[in-house]
């Protein structure tokens, strides 16, 4: 087979958590699928436009130098990166025709066929996870062998969009490796500084949350070796000096038993990491015995989704949380010297002036030590969407689409007095005295620490989304339907990638259950 020369393009963002933080973090799902294709023989490389960011000039001007047979374009905010990823393919196509351009990521994943359509720059999208139907798409494109014939992928038959067979979920995560050599560790950095990089311990989502997408996009949940995993984090800190691990995972700590391991085997590696993930408030709670083991092996951080304080709106959102339960992990993490960070959503439901003072009250009475408001966007993928389909929206720019902007109308409260409210409840949680002593007097250093860092984040990310959205608030008024802007009124299905089977006793293929690895 005759190697190819390949190179990753992460496109610049346009998200405010992108370019005012002065910080950036590696494309793992670039870098996940750059390891296999280098053990398959390939020449690749990875072009980061998102550090800078890179103008479109520039990134031509070096994609030309590297002068590639194929280009793979992907991005972990993939709804709001999408109208990038097109100029660029747009340019891409103009400067070098010849060029092959392949796309992947959670949007191009569900909306293929839109994409095909509309740009005809991108000749083929990857579908679900990719490390393996990267490498088979890579060979048959090489060897000149049929394309269609490649599960997980979607092109053009004929100049129709025609998409192949799903591809088989990966059941062994251990089997595939991150291609770390891509990139130069020293340029990547997060919690002030200190050298980062993202990892995955897991992939997936037993939980029902209709808003959110990891659950089908992963289809299973799924996780590493405990052991191998620690081994692989103490080695990037030995020989590339890491310093922060963010698990970009929706639930590390799915399985106890594993998560346990894990911590166990990091704090026998002793190489003194700094870890920052997300999880659920229950998981916390469960592990309420063993979260001296969390300190120790260095989490310093965890983001747990609290979402709503009202128990209606957190059952028909399928969040299966508790707020009693919330608060109990929030306590348990302090009494631990881990940092809590409550995301909260705003627009699931028609709010009032009225709900935004009680989401306030609720959250004073939670007491996390960090904040995070969101405002809730369907995507078409999720359960969510068959909910507001009808909704109508207030901002038509594909690239808001990304949790920091109001996308959904809200009857009876205006976008502005919206916007007042967020950054009025962000402003009293953050400046609150508990808040500020934490800032100011915490004993513990790392704590301490964090806490500052976050305050400085916030102090250059403010101005930036106030002048923002005073930009933007003329042009917000209601307009198309959810559906009519996504250009469908059903759900686009779930799950993006084929459940492996195993045989039974009898011979009988039977298929893997979704949730019973997180039940341990």
């Amino acid at each position: 087979m005759q190697a190819l020369r390949i190179l990753l393009i992460n496109p610049p963002h346009t998200a405010i958590g992108s370019r005012i933080p002065r910080e950036h973090l590696p494309p793992l799902g670039l870098l996940s699928i750059g390891g296999p294709l280098i053990d398959a023989g390939h020449d690749v490389r990875l072009l980061d436009a998102d550090i800078g960011p890179m103008p479109l000039k520039a990134l031509l001007a070096e994609v030309a130098r590297h002068a590639p047979d194929v280009v793979l374009m992907g991005h972990s905010g993939s709804s709001s990166a999408h109208p990038t990823v097109v100029s660029i393919a747009q340019a891409l196509k103009q400067y070098l025709p010849a060029l092959w351009i392949v796309y992947g990521g959670v949007f191009p994943t569900y909306h293929w066929q839109d994409i095909l359509q509309q740009t005809a720059a991108i000749d083929c999208i990857v579908r679900g996870e990719g490390e393996h139907t990267i490498v088979q798409l890579m060979h048959a494109y090489a060897t000149g062998g049929a394309l269609d014939a490649v599960a997980g992928i979607a092109l053009r038959v004929a100049g129709t969009p025609f998409v192949t067979a799903d591809a088989v979920m990966i059941s062994d995560l251990d089997q595939q490796r991150v291609g770390w050599e891509l990139i130069e560790h020293s340029r990547y950095s997060y919690w002030g500084g200190r050298r980062a990089v993202v990892v995955q311990f897991s992939r997936g989502c037993p939980y029902l949350c209709s808003y959110c997408g990891q659950r089908g996009f992963w289809t299973r949940w799924r996780h590493r070796d405990p052991v191998l995993f620690a081994r692989e984090l103490a080695r990037l800190q030995r020989e590339h000096g890491v310093q922060v691990i963010n698990f970009a995972d929706e639930l590390p700590t799915g399985s106890r038993r594993a998560w346990k391991r894990f911590l166990e085997a990091l704090i026998a590696e002793d190489v003194g990491l700094t870890l920052v993930g997300s999880t659920r408030a229950g998981d916390i709670v469960r592990d309420a015995d063993i979260l001296h083991l969390y300190k120790r092996a260095g989490v310093i951080r965890f983001l747990l989704g609290i979402e709503s304080y009202e128990a209606a709106t957190l059952a028909k959102i399928r969040k299966g949380a508790d707020v009693d339960e919330d608060r109990k992990a929030i306590q348990l993490l302090r009494q631990h010297g881990i940092l809590s960070m409550a995301t909260y959503v705003v627009g699931f439901e028609q709010e009032t002036d009225r709900d935004y003072w009680n989401s306030l009250r609720h959250l004073l009475r939670y007491d996390p030590d960090q904040i995070q408001l969101l405002y809730v966007t369907p995507h078409r993928w999720t359960p969510y969407f068959n909910e507001v389909a009808t909704r109508r929206i207030i901002d038509d720019n594909q690239r808001n689409w990304d949790y920091k902007h109001q996308v959904l109308e809200t009857q009876g409260v205006p976008p502005w007095r919206v916007f007042l409210w967020f950054k009025l409840i962000e402003a009293v949680m953050q400046l609150r005295p508990k808040a500020l002593w934490r800032v100011l007097f915490h004993p513990d250093q790392e704590v301490r620490y964090g806490m500052r860092w976050y305050t400085r984040m916030g102090r250059r990310v403010w101005p930036h989304e106030v002048i923002g959205f005073l930009r933007n608030v003329l042009w917000m008024r209601p307009g198309r339907t959810v559906g009519e802007f996504w250009g469908g009124q059903e759900q686009l299905p779930e799950e993006a990638l084929a459940r492996p089977q195993r045989r039974g006793r009898a011979g009988i293929g039977l298929q893997l259950l979704p949730s019973g690895e997180a039940k341990q």
